[in-house]
């Protein structure tokens, strides 16, 4: 697994931001710190996921998969490393939603051809910390661990939704150009959801023709 040198006080005055709460003995590792995705956010990724199960093919310490599951959605978490397993079931449970959450340690890249569900949530890591430190974020060679194209590719034999978690400085050509390739071609849709753009949330759905959406 990639090391990083993490500065956790850095981003100690974040805690309740990434889980309210936190001082209920939320566990995150290092990695978890500057990766779960805050809980304000997660909560309108669930509120976009309409749908009955749903995969979070890299559920992490488990931020978006408890708030999927707090909507009333069925969730299948899987992530590659145990002890994030463990964290996010623990994190799961203080939260009341471990019952509606099936955590699965494996290589997403090798279950995934046995998948099946209503959509697929991806929040894949970033490459670390450091990629706000680059102007524009390229997903055919910063996202990991599979550029962005492979990763829509796979995930769309997976589910009628795709919804991707992406950094602010995405390069939104690229995005457009995915929505391009599919085949039929989807369309993309860009919305607000802050004054500030800190993250990016691409919804792809295929109904018919495609409609992709990219909330901000």
């Amino acid at each position: 697994m990639e090391s990083y040198l993490v500065d956790i006080a850095k981003y100690w005055h974040q805690r309740y931001s990434l889980f309210a709460r936190f001082d209920e003995g939320i566990k995150l590792d290092e990695e978890g710190w500057f990766s779960v995705t805050p809980e304000s956010l997660a909560k309108h990724h669930a509120s976009r996921c309409r749908g009955g199960i749903i995969i979070d093919c890299f559920t992490g310490v488990g931020g978006n998969a408890i708030q999927l599951a707090r909507q009333n959605h069925h969730v299948v978490g899987i992530d590659i490393d145990p002890q994030k397993i463990d964290y996010a079931l623990h994190n799961a449970d203080i939260y009341g939603v471990a019952d509606k959450i099936d955590f699965v340690n494996a290589d997403f890249f090798c279950v995934a051809p046995y998948l099946k569900a209503d959509v697929a949530f991806l929040s894949p890591p970033w490459g670390g910390p450091d990629y706000s430190k680059v102007e524009t974020y390229d997903i055919r060679t910063m996202l990991k661990p599979c550029d962005g194209f492979s990763l829509f590719n796979i995930a769309r034999m997976i589910a009628r939704k795709v919804v991707m978690f992406l950094p602010r400085n995405i390069d939104f050509n690229q995005l457009a150009e995915i929505a391009m390739l599919a085949n039929p071609p989807w369309t993309l849709e860009v919305l607000h959801i802050s004054s500030i753009l800190l993250f990016v949330c691409v919804i792809y759905v295929y109904i018919f023709v495609g409609c992709v959406c990219v909330y901000i």
